[in-house]
């Protein structure tokens, strides 16, 4: 008998980390333990392992007279989750001889049924990425992931249904007759681009022609959107159809989307196009940060490389909506906790849809509305002056008449929007190339103040419209660099190489003044 060492990894948040499983065996007294700062999960592990291994048909270690200690390195970590059950399982058939394999290239991740079959699990496709990147040949996953486990190229990806297909794989014996099963590499994965089936096509949406305008300059741009107006008046219903007006994810993003979400829910689906998360207004804070004992991404990181929608935004938690801030402006959220300080992606457009005031029908053409001044007051307030910089575009939703509903004609589709989109995009793209060396410029939102003179250029007709406007509005240095890129984003839909007068003009339109006259 003798120490051998199965190559396994844990996910501390969103990435993963090499873990390796030492399994020793010895005479003695029969015994089973674990260390290096397992959860209790881990620590059951031991139970799960001893019944898939003889229910495999395996010598049951229970009957054995030895002592099996399993220590799971570097042990000053804690680990977390079930998926140790494998490599544990492996490393004890390999210390007691009843599989003979040099795996010294392989890893293995899977939680085991007490029959041996192997379960579905969270954040494959994180520990595929840190095996190719550690140069890790072969990886061992439950069947179910393996098309995930699957998105790397140059890792050899091993689907397996139970613990009795690994076994027999590497050549061990089973007691049991049975029927043979081989385990084969898994092709690479290609990714498919689809849209989500939960998306409404902007056609369906009669009316609303500001709105859907506003909708495609804040896609082309990459910009935050607020839709503000009564009660149905379609706001929920635009901020669906908004997903499909943008661009399907390249694959870096892809994968970096894919693994946020196979962290958070083990989902069996690639994300190929920009995800939408839609919070309730009652989500707590640390469902839309992210954090817990052992941070997990919120919403806010769900929605990476998509939309995060926030409908009645001003009912939010007030230190939610103000946690907003740095995501909106860094694309990333810090989380701190007492086992360190993480930062979870988080650049994604925000969509926020509210009523004009308490009762809903402040500016309705339709309904009175019965909220005091005092009342408006106070519902205003719930955003603060920094939240309302943060969003480039306002918008008003309003009622529309009847004969607009009943009228199907002149209705764009979905893809005619989304190829002007993809278009300005591709523009703002080619002039990123042509003018800057910064790599991480692929949208208007990402222009910095130090990229102004090279991407944002005026003459000087509109220099002076801009200094009176602002000057008008009282913009914060903030606020005039927010105006600019919409304005540059209006341009590059107009594919027009500078910025003019009426780009300025219409980016104006889109300043906050819901309640310019309240407060």
């Amino acid at each position: 008998m003798s120490v051998v060492t199965v190559g396994s990894a844990h996910i501390p948040h969103i990435g993963s980390e090499p873990v390796a499983v030492e399994v020793d065996i010895s005479h003695g007294l029969y015994s089973f333990s674990i260390v290096g700062l397992p959860d209790k999960s881990i620590d059951e592990s031991k139970d799960r392992v001893i019944a898939a291994i003889k229910n495999t048909g395996l010598k049951n270690p229970k009957t054995e007279n030895h002592k099996v200690i399993v220590s799971l390195l570097p042990a000053d970590i804690r680990k977390e989750g079930a998926h140790f059950d494998l490599p544990i399982a492996i490393g004890y058939l390999l210390a007691s001889k009843q599989v003979r394999a040099n795996l010294s290239d392989s890893w293995f991740v899977g939680e085991l049924s007490l029959t041996g079959e192997l379960q579905p699990l969270r954040g494959i496709l994180s520990i595929a990425e840190k095996a190719e990147e550690l140069g890790i040949k072969k990886l061992f996953v439950p069947y179910v992931n393996k098309e995930e486990a699957a998105l790397v190229s140059s890792v050899e990806i091993y689907g397996c249904k139970t613990l009795r297909d690994v076994v027999r794989h590497f050549g061990g014996l089973i007691e049991e007759n049975d029927i043979e099963t081989y385990i084969t590499r898994t092709p690479q994965t290609t990714i498919a681009y689809v849209r989500p089936h939960s998306y409404i096509a902007i056609e369906d949406i009669r009316g609303q022609e500001t709105a859907k305008r506003a909708l495609e300059i804040a896609a082309a741009g990459g910009h935050n959107i607020a839709l503000y107006g009564p009660p149905g008046t379609g706001k929920t219903m635009l901020a669906k159809a908004f997903t499909g007006i943008l661009p399907p994810l390249s694959q870096k993003e892809a994968l970096e989307a894919t693994r946020i979400h196979s962290v958070a829910y083990g989902t069996k689906e690639i994300v190929s196009h920009p995800p939408l998360r839609a919070p309730h207004h009652t989500s707590s804070y640390v469902s839309i940060v992210g954090g817990g004992a052992s941070p997990r991404p919120g919403e806010v990181t769900l929605a990476h490389h998509g939309v995060l929608f926030l409908d009645e935004f001003p009912e939010f938690e007030k230190r939610v909506i103000e946690s907003l801030r740095e995501p909106l402006e860094e694309g990333s959220i810090s989380v701190s906790r007492a086992k360190g300080t993480f930062r979870f992606p988080a650049k994604c457009i925000l969509i926020a849809a509210m009523n004009p005031c308490p009762c809903g029908y402040m500016g309705s053409t339709t309904k009175r509305c019965v909220c005091t001044r005092g009342d408006i007051e106070r519902y205003a307030k719930k955003l603060s002056g920094p939240i309302v910089d943060r969003i480039d575009v306002w918008v008003p939703v309003q009622h529309i008449d009847y004969d607009i509903l009943a009228n199907k004609n002149n209705q764009e589709s979905t893809d005619t929007v989304a190829l002007r989109v993809q278009q300005a995009r591709l523009f703002a793209e080619r002039r990123f190339r042509e003018r800057s060396a910064r790599k991480e410029l692929h949208i208007n939102k990402d222009i910095q103040p130090k990229d102004f003179d090279v991407h944002i250029k005026l003459n000087k007709e509109t220099q002076e419209l801009m200094k009176t406007l602002s000057t008008k509005h009282a913009l914060s240095p903030r606020g005039y660099h927010r105006v600019l890129r919409v304005a540059r984003t209006i341009a590059d839909l107009d594919r027009s190489p500078h910025i003019e007068n009426r780009h300025v003009l219409e980016a104006f339109q889109y300043r906050p003044k819901l309640y310019d006259n309240i407060l």
